[in-house]
C-alpha cells in the first residue's frame, strides 16, 4: 500500500476501515484519520528525507474505489516532486530473478529501527544485524525501481486505467 506520509485522507480512511474489519478492533477511524493526517507535515518540514519504493501493483490495486484511488495517485505525483521525497516504482514485469523478490511492507528509520507490517501486528526490529538485512533488501528493491519521469508515467498510467 501507499506509505502513511504520502496518503490522502480518503485513502487513510479506506485502509483503516479494512484494518478494523480484518482485525476486529474498535471503530475509532475518524480519530485515527485525524492523527495520521496531522503527522504528515514531516514530509514538508524539517530536514527529513523519505526514500519510498513501491511495486507498480500498489498503484493498480484500488483501495476505497476509483475516485479515492485517483486522488491518492494524484497526491503521490505531487509528493514525488517534493525535495524531501525520493519515489521509486518497480514496474510490473521486472525480472526478479536477478535481484530481489517482493517482500512484506517495512519502514526503516535510519539505522536505528525497522518497522515490519504483518497480518496480525507490527514488528519493531532494533538488532543491528537484522536492520542491516533490511538495508540490503531495500537497496536491492531500490535498484529495480524507476525514478523521475518514468515513475511519474507509471502513476499517470495507473490513474488513466481507473477510468477504463
Amino acid at each position: 500500500m501507499i506509505p502513511g506520509p504520502v496518503q490522502t485522507e480518503g485513502y487513510v480512511r479506506a485502509i483503516l476501515r479494512l484494518v478494523t474489519a480484518q482485525r476486529h478492533i474498535p471503530d475509532d477511524i475518524e480519530a485515527a484519520v485525524r492523527v495520521r493526517i496531522c503527522r504528515q507535515h514531516v514530509i514538508c518540514e524539517g530536514d527529513h528525507r523519505f526514500s519510498i519504493v513501491l511495486e507498480e501493483s500498489v498503484l493498480r490495486s484500488p483501495i476505497g474505489g476509483a475516485d479515492i484511488m485517483a486522488g491518492q495517485l494524484g497526491y503521490l505525483l505531487e509528493a514525488s516532486a517534493l525535495p524531501s521525497v525520493s519515489l521509486g516504482i518497480i514496474p510490473l514485469g521486472t525480472d526478479r530473478s536477478k535481484s530481489m523478490w517482493p517482500v512484506e511492507a517495512f519502514w526503516m528509520f535510519d539505522e536505528a529501527q525497522v518497522a515490519v507490517e504483518l497480518v496480525s501486528a507490527y514488528l519493531t526490529i532494533t538488532q543491528p544485524h537484522e536492520i542491516a538485512m533490511y538495508m540490503d533488501v531495500f537497496a536491492g528493491l531500490a535498484a529495480q525501481a524507476v525514478y523521475g519521469p518514468p515513475a511519474r508515467k507509471l502513476i499517470a498510467d495507473a490513474i488513466a486505467a481507473l477510468d477504463e
